[in-house]
């Protein structure tokens, strides 16, 4: 076995570990919807702003978080807050309120916040830029198992454990996997030598770039708004618009997790292959985002079957990722951690307010007068009206490089 591909069984695992638990706790509350709504009394906006805390602490932190990858490393500080979600998935087991589920909904999504960022951090330091995007597919592919496992599997073990006990089993887990970190090697930060005004001056000239904000409406709008259906509304809108039994919109659930599966596998697999015969990741990456706009509204319009269209939706913004790397390869790798981060915390705000955002504008359409499955249609369609224009504007370099 070569140093590269040691160096590869070494770190991969661990960080991708750590990643599947992240994506499992983000979209579960999907599956368990039901139960949570029954068990708490809450409306749809109580449930969208439950499950949405998970968005918000996980976003707030992100920049934070930045500062923090580029001074101690990514094993540590991933580590460190594995241990923070572990006591938030305890407390989401043991609440009996739903502020403290809240609470521990929110220590969740704080305590997973430097999975995926650690992971690429770590990437940037031991490996060159040519191989990030089949790294961080490869890391995206242990996101989509985690999120197969939060579809069909949950409502398998739901009779036996209940949500509660989903919860503590996934909070041994972390402590687990917070060890095994531990394990891996490290590279000592290249920020130390900066301090921490330094730092966040340099924030400020991420913030200002040009090249960022290509990428942050798109990022917001469009995979957060992703995250904040596939984490929580997928299941609501099949079993009130399409009129799916519980089972069946899971099992919808774990097509779209598969689909989502296989483009990251794709994208880890023939990214490189496909850039030299002239396929770039950007191209992949527009391709990805577009299609994501047209299903979206053939799901609005009820143009197939949900089962075919759900899983295609999940296969396009599996594409969504690569936005990572190509944004990071405008920057100096000391600045890496940083530039993720900034770039994580919009599109987990977005996540947020349109988690949220979604049950709050469903319940006021139907206290106005409309059936449910239509108030989920027209906040669907608003929502792919603002994809829509920061799709456009995400092109719009494009189009003056072309012209």
């Amino acid at each position: 076995m070569n140093d590269s591909l040691r160096l590869w069984f070494r770190l991969v695992p661990a960080y991708a570990a750590g990643y599947f638990l992240s994506y499992g706790l983000r979209s579960v509350n999907a599956v368990i919807a039901p139960e949570l709504m029954q068990e708490l009394s809450i409306t749809a906006a109580g449930l969208g702003l439950l499950t949405s805390a998970y968005f918000l602490a996980f976003g707030l932190f992100q920049l934070p978080l930045g500062l923090l990858l580029d001074r101690f490393g990514p094993r540590r500080v991933e580590a460190a807050l594995l241990l923070v979600a572990a006591t938030g998935s305890a407390l989401f087991a043991l609440g009996t309120s739903l502020q403290a589920l809240a609470v521990g909904r929110a220590l969740i999504g704080l305590g997973v916040s430097a999975c995926l960022m650690a992971s690429f951090k770590a990437f940037s330091q031991w490996f060159p830029l040519e191989r990030q995007p089949s790294l961080t597919a490869t890391i995206m592919v242990a996101g989509g198992l985690g999120a197969l496992s939060a579809s069909v599997p949950v409502a398998a073990v739901l009779p036996l454990i209940g949500w509660r006990g989903v919860f503590l089993l996934v909070a041994g887990l972390l402590v687990l996997t917070a060890g095994y970190l531990l394990t891996v090697p490290d590279r000592a930060p290249g920020a130390e030598r900066e301090s921490f005004g330094q730092q966040i001056r340099t924030l400020g000239g991420i913030y200002g770039n040009r090249t960022f904000w290509r990428f942050a409406p798109q990022g917001s709008l469009t995979v957060g708004g992703y995250m904040a259906i596939q984490g929580l509304w997928a299941v609501p809108w099949l079993m009130e618009v399409d009129g799916a039994t519980r089972s069946d919109a899971a099992g919808v659930l774990f097509l779209l997790s598969l689909a989502m599966l296989v483009g990251f596998l794709f994208v880890a697999t023939c990214s490189g292959w496909l850039s030299r015969r002239g396929i770039t990741p950007m191209m992949l990456l527009t391709f990805g985002m577009g299609l994501a706009l047209v299903v979206e509204l053939a799901i609005i319009l009820g143009l197939a079957p949900g089962a075919w269209l759900w899983p295609l939706l999940g296969l396009s913004f599996s594409l969504g990722n690569i936005a990572y790397s190509q944004l990071t390869a405008a920057f100096p790798v000391a600045l890496s951690g940083r530039v993720n981060t900034a770039l994580n915390l919009l599109v987990f705000v977005g996540a947020f307010v349109l988690q949220w955002g979604i049950g709050a504008a469903v319940d006021a359409f139907a206290t106005g007068g409309m059936v449910r499955a239509d108030a989920f249609r027209a906040t669907f369609g608003v929502l792919l009206v603002a994809q829509v224009l920061a799709f456009g504007w995400f092109l719009v370099p494009v189009k003056r490089a072309n012209g």
